[in-house]
């Protein structure tokens, strides 16, 4: 693995970080950026394009919602495309994303994982190509775990998570389909999270239909740029 820049070792993990400070300082953003466009897909290292823009890379559950919420964050519908059968991602996405304010950046879209109806031999395939780029990628900045409201953390997330932080990479966790859950279950929901991963304080919590926590999570992107 080639040496982590000082910059992300310091910003280790959202949860050991000092993001939450990091994001007091930062200016305000707004929801959408100011264009997003399509790159390329790659399932290995000949194909990424090359590392000139920082990178932010959506991880998660095959129908967490990864592709929603990247569509919502930029706003621009259908740019990642969300299918109706989960497992369907099976390269590596990559969206050159302009902000409303600040440098140009890459949103990239990871396979998903821990769908039973895809084949085993595709998903022992794509653990290896998605470790490749977690830990060879200099540009990348920051790791989003992606975790639906309504299951919680499993043991696909609790593992990734700590993989990450061994490999002294950054992450933010978030919770997705934040408005599938009553707002009385929503507070419960996130502490349990929290409770499972061990984190000092709740993740993110976002919907891609109403646009809660999409400012929250361009506070965090800026923060680490």
């Amino acid at each position: 693995m080639p040496p982590v820049s000082p910059n992300i070792r310091t910003q280790a993990s959202y949860h050991k970080s000092t993001l939450t400070e990091l994001c007091r300082s930062c200016y305000s953003t707004h929801l959408k950026a100011r264009s997003a466009t399509y790159v390329t897909s790659a399932p290995n290292e000949a194909g990424y394009p090359p590392e000139e823009l920082p990178e932010y890379a959506f991880a998660g559950r095959s129908n967490v919602g990864k592709s929603s919420l990247i569509n919502t964050l930029v706003g621009v519908p259908k740019l990642a495309r969300a299918s109706n059968t989960p497992g369907r991602t099976r390269l590596l996405n990559w969206f050159e994303v302009e902000p409303q304010k600040g440098p140009k950046l890459n949103f990239v879209d990871l396979p998903g994982f821990g769908y039973a109806r895809v084949p085993r031999e595709m998903r022992d395939a794509w653990r290896p190509m998605v470790e490749s780029y977690l830990t060879k990628r200099e540009t990348l900045k920051l790791v989003f775990i992606l975790i639906d409201a309504r299951r919680g953390a499993q043991e696909e997330e609790a593992e990734l998570l700590d993989w990450l932080i061994e490999c002294d990479l950054p992450v933010c966790i978030v919770m997705t389909k934040a408005d599938k859950l009553g707002k009385s279950k929503r507070k419960p929901a996130a502490l349990k999270i929290k409770r499972e991963l061990g984190l000092p304080r709740p993740p993110i919590m976002t919907s891609a239909e109403t646009s809660e926590g999409l400012a929250d999570l361009w506070r965090v992107i800026h923060a680490v740029l």
